[in-house]
Protein backbone atom coordinates (compact mmCIF):
# COMPACT_ATOMS: atom_id res chain seq x y z
CA UNK A 1 0.00 0.00 0.00
CA UNK A 2 0.75 3.51 -0.39
CA UNK A 3 1.60 6.59 1.27
CA UNK A 4 -1.38 8.03 -0.21
CA UNK A 5 -3.37 4.85 0.41
CA UNK A 6 -2.72 4.58 4.14
CA UNK A 7 -3.25 7.99 4.84
CA UNK A 8 -7.08 7.18 3.51
CA UNK A 9 -7.41 4.72 5.19
CA UNK A 10 -6.21 6.43 8.83
CA UNK A 11 -8.62 9.38 7.86
CA UNK A 12 -11.40 7.10 6.99
CA UNK A 13 -10.88 5.30 10.67
CA UNK A 14 -10.51 8.34 12.31
CA UNK A 15 -13.87 9.32 10.57
CA UNK A 16 -15.64 6.30 11.70
CA UNK A 17 -14.42 6.79 15.37
CA UNK A 18 -15.73 10.24 15.19
CA UNK A 19 -19.26 9.26 13.89
CA UNK A 20 -18.98 6.39 16.47
CA UNK A 21 -18.36 8.47 19.34
CA UNK A 22 -20.99 11.19 18.29
CA UNK A 23 -23.65 7.76 17.78
CA UNK A 24 -22.89 7.14 21.56
CA UNK A 25 -23.59 10.99 22.92
CA UNK A 26 -26.47 10.62 21.05
CA UNK A 27 -28.04 7.51 22.34
CA UNK A 28 -26.30 8.55 25.75
CA UNK A 29 -28.32 12.19 25.50
CA UNK A 30 -31.55 10.09 24.60
CA UNK A 31 -31.44 7.48 26.96
CA UNK A 32 -30.72 10.41 30.09
CA UNK A 33 -33.45 12.48 28.94
CA UNK A 34 -36.35 9.65 28.62
CA UNK A 35 -35.00 8.55 31.97
CA UNK A 36 -35.74 12.36 33.74
CA UNK A 37 -39.46 11.54 33.47
CA UNK A 38 -39.80 8.51 35.22
CA UNK A 39 -36.80 9.78 37.89
CA UNK A 40 -38.93 13.35 38.54
CA UNK A 41 -42.12 11.13 38.94
CA UNK A 42 -40.48 9.27 41.61
CA UNK A 43 -39.08 11.81 43.20
CA UNK A 44 -42.39 13.31 43.33
CA UNK A 45 -43.48 10.56 45.95
CA UNK A 46 -40.89 9.60 47.71
CA UNK A 47 -38.40 12.88 48.42
CA UNK A 48 -38.77 16.06 49.81
CA UNK A 49 -38.51 18.20 52.35
CA UNK A 50 -42.36 17.80 53.66
CA UNK A 51 -44.49 15.48 52.00
CA UNK A 52 -48.44 16.06 51.32
CA UNK A 53 -50.78 13.05 51.87
CA UNK A 54 -52.04 12.23 48.76
CA UNK A 55 -49.87 15.16 47.55
CA UNK A 56 -46.70 15.89 46.28
CA UNK A 57 -43.08 15.27 48.36
CA UNK A 58 -42.11 19.35 48.22
CA UNK A 59 -38.51 20.97 48.27
CA UNK A 60 -38.04 24.21 48.92
CA UNK A 61 -36.99 26.49 45.63
CA UNK A 62 -36.42 29.83 47.59
CA UNK A 63 -37.91 32.85 47.72
CA UNK A 64 -40.11 31.17 50.45
CA UNK A 65 -41.76 29.20 47.38
CA UNK A 66 -41.90 24.85 47.50
CA UNK A 67 -42.30 22.97 44.37
CA UNK A 68 -42.58 18.86 43.99
CA UNK A 69 -39.06 17.25 43.92
CA UNK A 70 -39.55 16.03 40.84
CA UNK A 71 -38.69 19.83 39.35
CA UNK A 72 -35.05 18.63 39.65
CA UNK A 73 -34.83 16.40 37.39
CA UNK A 74 -37.49 18.51 34.76
CA UNK A 75 -34.93 21.03 35.07
CA UNK A 76 -32.54 18.48 33.73
CA UNK A 77 -34.84 17.27 31.05
CA UNK A 78 -35.21 20.32 29.59
CA UNK A 79 -31.34 21.13 29.14
CA UNK A 80 -30.69 17.52 27.70
CA UNK A 81 -33.24 17.87 25.10
CA UNK A 82 -31.32 20.78 23.98
CA UNK A 83 -27.76 18.76 23.94
CA UNK A 84 -29.71 16.20 21.74
CA UNK A 85 -30.92 18.86 19.47
CA UNK A 86 -27.32 20.16 19.05
CA UNK A 87 -26.03 16.24 18.89
CA UNK A 88 -28.32 14.81 16.25
CA UNK A 89 -30.90 17.72 15.36
CA UNK A 90 -34.92 18.05 15.73
CA UNK A 91 -36.14 15.39 14.68
CA UNK A 92 -34.15 13.09 17.39
CA UNK A 93 -35.61 16.03 19.96
CA UNK A 94 -39.17 15.54 18.72
CA UNK A 95 -39.00 12.14 19.18
CA UNK A 96 -37.28 11.70 22.53
CA UNK A 97 -40.02 13.91 23.78
CA UNK A 98 -42.72 11.68 22.50
CA UNK A 99 -41.11 8.72 24.03
CA UNK A 100 -40.05 10.17 27.66
CA UNK A 101 -43.89 11.26 27.67
CA UNK A 102 -45.14 7.41 26.44
CA UNK A 103 -42.27 6.51 28.90
CA UNK A 104 -44.07 8.53 32.30
CA UNK A 105 -47.25 7.11 31.17
CA UNK A 106 -45.98 3.05 31.81
CA UNK A 107 -44.14 3.92 34.96
CA UNK A 108 -46.24 6.54 37.35
CA UNK A 109 -49.28 6.04 38.96
CA UNK A 110 -51.95 6.77 36.64
CA UNK A 111 -52.93 10.12 37.46
CA UNK A 112 -49.59 11.31 37.89
CA UNK A 113 -48.53 9.56 34.19
CA UNK A 114 -50.82 11.46 32.67
CA UNK A 115 -50.31 14.74 34.60
CA UNK A 116 -46.30 14.17 33.48
CA UNK A 117 -46.99 13.12 30.06
CA UNK A 118 -49.35 15.91 28.99
CA UNK A 119 -47.32 18.62 30.96
CA UNK A 120 -44.13 17.17 29.86
CA UNK A 121 -44.65 16.86 26.26
CA UNK A 122 -46.60 19.93 25.69
CA UNK A 123 -43.63 21.81 27.37
CA UNK A 124 -40.95 19.82 25.47
CA UNK A 125 -42.63 21.21 21.91
CA UNK A 126 -42.64 24.46 23.04
CA UNK A 127 -39.33 24.45 24.60
CA UNK A 128 -38.16 22.65 21.06
CA UNK A 129 -39.32 25.35 18.47
CA UNK A 130 -38.42 27.94 20.71
CA UNK A 131 -34.81 26.38 20.77
CA UNK A 132 -34.93 25.71 17.44
CA UNK A 133 -35.87 29.09 16.29
CA UNK A 134 -33.11 30.83 18.43
CA UNK A 135 -29.98 28.87 18.00
CA UNK A 136 -28.55 30.28 15.42
CA UNK A 137 -28.74 33.61 17.08
CA UNK A 138 -26.52 32.18 20.26
CA UNK A 139 -27.04 29.38 22.41
CA UNK A 140 -27.28 30.93 25.35
CA UNK A 141 -29.90 32.88 24.11
CA UNK A 142 -31.78 29.92 22.84
CA UNK A 143 -31.58 27.90 26.39
CA UNK A 144 -32.46 30.72 28.65
CA UNK A 145 -35.43 31.47 26.36
CA UNK A 146 -36.41 28.14 25.60
CA UNK A 147 -36.41 27.44 29.42
CA UNK A 148 -38.02 30.08 30.71
CA UNK A 149 -41.17 29.09 28.25
CA UNK A 150 -40.95 25.38 28.38
CA UNK A 151 -40.43 25.45 32.35
CA UNK A 152 -43.46 28.02 32.38
CA UNK A 153 -45.95 26.00 30.77
CA UNK A 154 -44.64 22.57 32.19
CA UNK A 155 -45.08 23.64 35.87
CA UNK A 156 -48.34 25.18 34.99
CA UNK A 157 -49.66 22.24 33.32
CA UNK A 158 -48.62 19.87 35.54
CA UNK A 159 -49.26 20.96 39.01
CA UNK A 160 -52.60 21.66 38.15
CA UNK A 161 -53.47 18.21 36.03
CA UNK A 162 -51.95 16.33 39.11
CA UNK A 163 -53.08 18.37 42.03
CA UNK A 164 -56.03 20.35 40.91
CA UNK A 165 -54.34 23.93 41.95
CA UNK A 166 -51.76 25.75 40.80
CA UNK A 167 -50.38 26.48 44.42
CA UNK A 168 -47.01 24.98 43.35
CA UNK A 169 -46.28 26.39 39.91
CA UNK A 170 -44.18 29.64 40.38
CA UNK A 171 -41.76 27.57 42.89
CA UNK A 172 -41.85 24.84 40.21
CA UNK A 173 -41.21 27.15 37.19
CA UNK A 174 -38.57 29.16 39.24
CA UNK A 175 -36.44 25.58 40.06
CA UNK A 176 -36.72 25.20 36.53
CA UNK A 177 -35.39 28.37 35.18
CA UNK A 178 -32.55 27.74 37.67
CA UNK A 179 -31.35 24.88 35.42
CA UNK A 180 -31.63 26.93 32.65
CA UNK A 181 -29.38 29.80 33.49
CA UNK A 182 -26.80 27.53 35.16
CA UNK A 183 -26.30 26.11 31.44
CA UNK A 184 -27.00 29.18 29.83
CA UNK A 185 -24.01 30.80 31.86
CA UNK A 186 -22.10 27.80 31.30
CA UNK A 187 -22.26 28.20 27.40
CA UNK A 188 -21.79 32.42 27.24
CA UNK A 189 -18.88 31.74 29.31
CA UNK A 190 -17.78 29.07 26.87
CA UNK A 191 -18.55 30.97 24.02
CA UNK A 192 -16.45 34.56 25.55
CA UNK A 193 -13.10 31.87 26.54
CA UNK A 194 -13.24 30.40 22.61
CA UNK A 195 -12.94 33.97 21.26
Amino acid sequence: MGKVTKKIVEIKIQKGRKETMQNYRTIAAFIAFAATIPAANWLIGNVGATCIPNGPCLIPVGFGLMAPSGVLMIGLALVLRDWLHELAGWRWSFVAVLFGGLLSLTVSPPALAIASAAAFTLAEMADLAVYAKLRERGKPLAVMASQVVGAALDSMLFVYLAFGSFDFSAGTTIAKIYAGAIVAAYLWARSRSAK
